[in-house]
């Protein structure tokens, strides 16, 4: 989270505080819905990893996370989606 911060903050800092409001906001759905979020596409077929995505702006981020219990979520790396590495 503090690296998309850092990086978005030296462009433009009102940016970089809305994006981290909206970042913490979205992610309030994870407390009662964690399954409504797409599943994480890979081959192990596990339905317990799955990506929350966040709109901002015109692109917006990926939160990667995995459900552990029914009261434990753990995310794992949140993403802007235009990263060069995104898939």
């Amino acid at each position: 989270m503090q690296r998309l911060f850092n990086f978005l903050a030296e462009r433009d800092y009102q940016a970089a505080v809305q994006a981290r409001q909206t970042i913490a906001a979205s992610m309030q759905i994870l407390q009662q819905f964690p399954f409504t979020c797409r599943k994480m596409d890979n081959d192990a077929n596990n339905n317990f990893l799955r990506e929350l995505l966040i709109p901002f702006d015109s692109s917006g981020y990926v939160a990667l996370f995995e459900i552990e219990d029914e009261q434990t979520v753990t995310i794992i790396a949140v993403r802007h989606q235009r990263e060069e590495d995104y898939h």
